[in-house]
């Protein structure tokens, strides 16, 4: 029987080995690390529109073609709650993460003293189509497709998105370890290790603390529609959430997801619906993840904190990361291309951000599906048989 270590077993293995590594290393290997993740980031780049152009064409798609009020009203309900997720998660870094992340004078003195590490050689691999293009095109092919009657161009890109999927599973997932090895065992070499790391456990403490709080909102909020106890809710939910958190996946977890939400009083056509589509589109606990870690690196490198491009990114967000793929760490693959022409993240940045991000994949998860119960209810009030009000949340 073979062993397979889950993603996150790996990245965490490669963090430490990185840094273990890192404080013995020759130079030698310090730049062949640096030669390897220059490649492998180039060919994240090139993949980034590609990732933004398979994923979302087929998802807006599907959406238009389904087009009724009860898909439309699920639709901007998920979104909506996406987008309000990402804003209190960056108000609450804003308040709260200058005061935690204190080091940052301490980094950027290091970075200064600290001699560049340089790869052996580069090789570049530009990009097909920058971000905001595969956007438009994304946003232009989805809709075309979704008022078209032929199916040709649907089937192409389903294929495309399935080509896209295997790339991400087969060759930048399998590399991403030995990527992040490398990234930890230069900032090890370059001795800013130390800061980075006693960051990333306050805002992993942080992040915890605000999903709580973004399923406390959702549920209140689903309670005046609805009617009942938000927490008596909450607590029926808890089987859902605590098996995302086992299988890091909202498609998987969707059986537990509908029986639950019906445990709620939602009408079971009504659940059967909306818990389905809006494991693909409810991204709250993913989107408040990426917030929060994109500020706190960006506070972390002293770079200036610009409310207008962080609610321009977090806009965006909500529609780039709908129907990320079904693997570990599919929204943070789908978000590298705004993190990079919003917030000017580079390549060590997008690197951290991978590395915490899937860190806490399952939580992000967990709150996700979780949440998916609380738009149901509100969906029940207004289009379910039952919408004058759910019976009582069971145990």
């Amino acid at each position: 029987m073979t062993l397979r270590i889950p993603l996150l077993g790996r990245i965490a293995i490669a963090i430490v080995a990185g840094i273990g590594v890192g404080y013995i290393a020759p130079a030698w290997l310090a730049e062949a690390a640096a030669t390897f993740n220059g490649i492998f980031g180039q060919f994240l780049g090139f993949m980034i529109p590609m990732i933004i152009v398979g994923f979302v064409v087929p998802a807006i798609a599907d959406i238009g073609a389904r087009a009724g009020k009860l898909l439309v009203a699920t639709a901007l309900l998920a979104y909506g709650a996406t987008f309000l997720a990402g804003l209190l998660s960056y108000y609450t870094g804003v308040l709260t993460f200058p005061s935690l992340i204190s080091g940052q004078e301490q980094l950027a003195a290091v970075e200064q003293q600290a001699e560049a590490i340089e790869p052996w050689f580069a090789v570049s691999i530009p990009p097909m189509l920058d971000v905001m293009t595969a956007l438009v095109l994304s946003f232009m092919l989805g809709l075309g497709i979704a008022f078209l009657s032929g199916t040709a161009l649907r089937r192409g890109m389903d294929e495309f998105r399935t080509i896209v999927a295997k790339t991400i599973d087969r060759a930048i997932l399998p590399l991403l370890p030995i990527y992040i090895f490398g990234i930890f065992l230069i900032m090890t070499c370059e001795g800013t290790v130390g800061v980075i790391l006693s960051t990333f456990i306050k805002i992993i403490a942080v992040i915890f603390v605000l999903h709580v709080l973004v399923l406390v909102v959702q549920y209140c909020i689903a309670a005046c529609f609805g009617g009942g106890n938000p927490f008596t809710m909450l607590r029926t939910m808890m089987p859902a959430y605590f098996t995302a958190l086992g299988t890091q996946s909202s498609a998987a977890t969707i059986p537990v997801t509908l029986r639950q939400t019906i445990k709620m009083g939602v009408d079971e056509d009504i659940a059967g619906f909306v818990v389905p589509l809006c494991a693909t589109i409810h991204m709250s606990g993913s989107a408040l993840k990426i917030v929060a870690c994109a500020l706190a690196l960006v506070i972390m490198h002293g770079q200036p904190v610009e409310t207008a491009h962080f609610i321009h990114f977090i806009a965006m967000l909500g529609v780039t990361i709908i129907a990320a793929p079904g693997i570990p760490g599919g929204a943070i693959m789908a978000s590298l291309g705004l993190l990079s022409s919003i917030l000017g993240f580079d390549e060590q940045m997008i690197a951290l951000m991978i590395a915490l991000y899937i860190a806490m994949d399952s939580f992000g998860t967990a709150c996700n599906v979780t949440g998916d119960g609380a738009l149901a209810v509100i969906i029940n009030r207004f289009f379910g048989k039952k919408s004058e009000r759910p019976a009582p949340a069971q145990r």
